[in-house]
This record gives structure tokens, C-alpha cells and sequence, in this order.
């Protein structure tokens, strides 16, 4: 069995719609995967229908949060997409995203730079989607103000340029919270080694069941995490967090084998 348990859609920042996700990993060979789009599950229940039984869609959602100044991402599995919990989350965050956007644009005006909100729209599937600066990134690139996507987080929208804007988050333990609410699994995304000694206490004590594990990481990275996970209990995942971006490669590319990850499918009753 293979298994990639972390991808993203046109209902965040990625480039393909979800229906088209499960056509490249069907291509590919998965057998189960996991729609993990930011901060809002919209595009699991057309992956579910464009499955059709021919692959396993387990419905996720990736939720930013913020600890000591950085950027901590929980996984949720095996929610429900129309959790309460979910959609308070996700309202809040389109809220506070298109302020964020908007201070953006401002502070790239200040630069010379003229793109609209309107513009940074055309990046996004629809307005439902919560705005990412992957979209401002794809505009400056369309306007010709920076070659690549990488470019334009390095000359303008990274943490350290002018036009970065800083968007409020909540905690680590309240996505948990969330997740549990709304009967998910919660894992800890791509988790920052230099930080699992300190924060992975704190995140189990509030629910979290899992790591994120296999990676495309150098193996001595992988190893250990993986014995951070073991020590303090908990079960490994993994995925390749697939955006459909240059660079990322086919779906496919990157699996998890099924046992590896069993310990994660039965917590989830499959």
C-alpha cells in the first residue's frame, strides 16, 4: 500500500483543484491519501467524490498556529469537514488573512510595486479560499516584478523583507483543541527539530496523537524525529506536502508505505 497523507489543493496554496489531485495520484500509484489544505477542509468533499473507490481519501486539514514566534503546523485527520470547530477556525482566519493581504499590498505600494488586491485575487480558486502569500507571490511573478516564486519571497514578502506582514494565530494546544472537536486525529506537520524537545510535551498533554515523520528529509533528520515520536508515545506519519509547484515533482514520487503508517490508518478505524 502507498500512502501520502499530506497535499494541497486550489482551496489554499496549491496550484491544482482537488478533483485534478486525485486524477495525479491515482496516476501515481496511491492507494490512500489526504487532502490537507490550510486552515479549512472546502476541497475534501470533491476528492472524496472524484475518488470514486479507486483511491482512499481520508479528509484533513492543515492548522497554522503560532508558538514563541514560530510558525507551528498541526495536521487534523479523519475530521469532519463541517465541524463547528472547523468553520470558527476557518472564519477567523479568512478574516484575519484578508487584513493581512491588504497591509500587503500596502506595504508593497510603498515599494513602487502596483498590484491590487484585485490582482492577488485572480491567484486564488475563489473567495473562499483564505489568502497565502504564495498568491501575492504568483502576481508579483504574472506582473513582472520578480522572476520566480522564490524570488519574490526573497526580495519582497519573506519574514525579513518590508512587505512582510505578520498574521495572528492561535496556539499549538487550541488547533488541537479544534481538531479533537471535530473528531480528528492530531498530528504535528513538518515539526521543527530544534524545537520538539521543548514544545512536544506540551502538544501531547493537549491531544496530539502523531508526528509527521517520513519526509522528504535527509534520513539523519528523519531518524530523529522518529525517535522523538517513540520516546514520547506517539505514532508517525507522513507525506509529501505536494502543492503541484515546480520543483515538487509527480505525485507518486514520494510514498509512505502502508506499514509504517498502521498504528495512524487503525486511529482512524481503517
Amino acid at each position: 500500500m502507498r500512502v501520502d497523507l499530506h497535499m494541497h489543493t486550489t482551496f489554499s496554496d496549491g496550484i491544482r483543484p482537488p478533483e485534478e489531485v486525485v486524477e495525479l495520484a491515482i496516476a501515481g500509484g496511491l492507494d490512500v491519501i489526504s487532502i490537507t489544505d490550510h486552515d479549512n477542509s472546502l476541497g475534501v468533499a470533491s476528492a472524496q467524490r472524484a475518488a470514486e473507490g479507486r483511491i482512499r481519501v481520508i479528509p484533513g486539514i492543515e492548522m497554522s498556529s503560532r508558538w514563541s514566534g514560530e510558525s507551528i503546523h498541526i495536521l487534523g485527520y479523519f475530521v469532519d469537514p463541517a465541524a463547528a470547530a472547523l468553520t470558527a477556525h476557518y472564519r477567523s482566519l479568512l478574516e484575519r488573512r484578508h487584513i493581512r493581504m491588504s497591509r500587503i499590498v500596502g506595504r508593497l505600494a510603498d515599494q513602487g510595486i502596483r498590484l491590487t488586491l484585485d490582482q492577488v485575487d485572480g491567484q486564488r480558486a475563489s473567495d473562499r479560499v483564505p489568502y497565502t502569500r504564495p498568491h501575492v507571490a504568483r502576481a508579483l511573478v504574472r506582473d513582472g516584478y520578480a522572476t520566480s516564486v522564490t524570488e519574490a519571497f526573497d526580495r519582497y514578502i519573506g519574514s525579513d523583507c518590508p512587505a512582510y506582514v505578520l498574521v495572528e494565530s492561535p496556539t499549538p494546544e487550541e488547533v488541537i483543541g479544534s481538531i479533537r472537536a471535530a473528531g480528528g486525529v492530531a498530528v504535528w506537520a513538518h515539526p521543527p527539530l530544534r524545537h520538539m524537545t521543548e514544545l512536544l510535551p506540551r502538544l501531547t498533554a493537549a491531544g496530539l496523537r502523531g508526528v509527521e515523520v517520513f519526509r522528504p528529509w535527509p534520513r539523519r533528520v528523519r531518524e530523529a524525529v522518529a525517535s522523538n515520536a517513540r520516546r514520547a508515545g506517539l505514532f508517525a506519519t507522513g507525506g509529501s506536502d505536494w502543492h503541484g509547484r515546480a520543483g515538487d515533482g509527480e505525485l507518486g514520487d514520494f510514498f509512505v508505505r502502508g506499514e509504517d503508517v498502521r498504528e495512524f490508518l487503525e486511529a482512524g478505524g481503517g
